[in-house]
């Protein structure tokens, strides 16, 4: 069959990145403890690199797989996890496919590499058992507690006190406690659930996501002068957490991004607002100066 040059180009595209993800799957493979985890991430390596000398038999040419792509995705599965790095590698997978399509009547591989690409996506949302997503309803209920309080409490604390040393000084303190609190909280909920969780890494796990929710909407208080500022300051970091924080969850565990965005968000911005509104009447009503 004879290729034209718009259509070498689209294959030889294709087989780069053909041989780029079989390069990920295998080191991703080489990093993972599970045997069955391990074994399906081989099969799919292997299966990638058949792909890749399916295009080649009409390219006749040889391709490097793209390094920085290797190396990016295999950092982000190292740090935030195989499960989260894989997805991003599936969210590409989804374009490659409806690309291939366009291929059925000029390339006789084109739907079986289409199927497949299908099979893995199947197989990866099969394979998925991490622990850091085991608990990641502890890790919710840390996120979701101290965005809530500390942003309602710095908001109430900016106006009634006016003092950023002072609001720092009181808001981590009360961070802390909840922090503690939420963390025992959670230890004898677990323990007390049929689930196949340790009531101690779930308390782990809600604990110091609270805490560290709280160190970074204190900083501005420490870093800052003017009161409001730091306030505006720790609402805009609020933001940046769900954000980042919803979009790996929307990754991993393939859940809509903008509801539950909107949800934290105006839940936590209500709170803050309403809390606002009480340090405003303490000060102003009950003549509580600091």
């Amino acid at each position: 069959m004879e290729i034209n040059q718009e259509l070498l180009n689209q294959l030889l595209a294709y087989q780069k990145n053909e041989i780029t993800e079989h390069h990920i799957y295998k080191r991703l493979a080489a990093i993972i403890k599970s045997p069955e985890n391990r074994h399906i991430l081989e099969r799919i390596a292997d299966d990638e690199l058949r792909h890749y000398h399916a295009w080649k038999a009409h390219t006749r040419q040889e391709v490097e797989p793209n390094r920085f792509q290797v190396w990016k995705y295999c950092w982000i599965s190292r740090v935030f996890g195989f499960t989260f790095g894989i997805k991003l590698m599936e969210r590409g997978e989804e374009s490659a496919q409806e690309s291939y399509e366009k291929l059925y009547g000029a390339i006789p591989e084109a739907e079986a590499i289409a199927r497949e690409e299908n099979e893995h996506e199947e197989a990866l949302l099969n394979l998925l058992d991490e622990e850091r997503l085991r608990y990641v309803g502890s890790i919710v209920l840390g996120l979701n507690d101290a965005l809530v309080e500390l942003t309602g409490a710095l908001a109430g604390l900016t106006l009634a006190l006016q003092d950023t040393r002072l609001i720092a000084l009181t808001g981590s303190i009360t961070g802390v406690a909840a922090a503690l609190s939420m963390g025992a909280s959670e230890y004898l909920s677990t323990k007390s659930e049929e689930v196949d969780r340790s009531p101690m890494k779930a308390a782990i796990y809600t604990g110091s996501t609270y805490i560290v929710t709280v160190i970074l909407l204190i900083l501005p208080y420490l870093l800052l002068e003017n009161y409001f500022i730091c306030l505006a300051s720790s609402l805009a970091a609020a933001v940046v957490i769900i954000a980042l924080f919803n979009y790996y969850i929307s990754v991993a565990r393939d859940v809509p991004f903008r509801r539950r965005f909107l949800e934290m968000t105006g839940l936590s911005f209500g709170v803050a607002a309403l809390s606002f509104l009480i340090g405003f009447i303490i000060r102003t009503f009950l003549g509580v100066e600091v």
